[in-house]
């Protein structure tokens, strides 16, 4: 696998350490994904888990743009991923989904994120709220790399399982 990814500075302002960690896991997903066909990307991992390579790109999507586009820019929920009656739709409907559509759409969502975010310092508050209360684009940021983080131990399991790869 090519691997493009920077390691995050080691001292650094605070901002610019958080972008970079955040950018890493965005990298580290993709990386995970790398060289596999449509089918291998949506091959699920071990049930009862109905999760994907495919799946969690979507559902980074639609985190993406509920974090970025909602909770910090105020704009109206549109998840371009899955339909409100459908709520599990990002994980569980990848056997018809487009790889190629989904992928374009996580991009187009990380690119919609960095620019909701950009100029903010990091104690602005997001225009709307999540669960009732008021979040800070620190917060969001966080959290992002934490849910990240998470997925992609998710995705190292899964991309073994498919192909025998493995690596951080």
């Amino acid at each position: 696998m090519n691997d493009p990814r920077v390691d995050p500075p080691f001292v650094t302002d605070e901002r610019t350490m958080l972008e970079n960690w955040l950018e890493w896991h965005r990298q580290t997903l993709a990386v995970k994904c790398q060289g596999l066909t449509d089918e291998q990307l949506r091959e699920r991992s071990t049930p009862p888990s109905p999760m994907s390579l495919l799946g969690l790109v979507r559902h980074m999507a639609h985190v993406e743009h509920m974090w970025f586009r909602v909770v910090l820019a105020g704009e109206q929920p549109h998840s371009p991923i899955k339909e409100p009656d459908n709520p599990d739709g990002d994980f569980l409907d990848v056997d018809t989904a487009s790889v190629e559509e989904s992928f374009a759409v996580w991009r187009s969502e990380i690119d919609g994120a960095r620019r909701a975010s950009a100029g903010l310092s990091l104690d602005s508050v997001g225009k709307s709220q999540r669960h009732g209360e008021d979040c800070s684009l620190r917060w969001i940021l966080v959290h992002m790399i934490e849910e990240y983080a998470r997925h992609n131990g998710h995705a190292d399991l899964i991309r073994e399982r498919v192909d025998g790869a493995t690596g951080e």
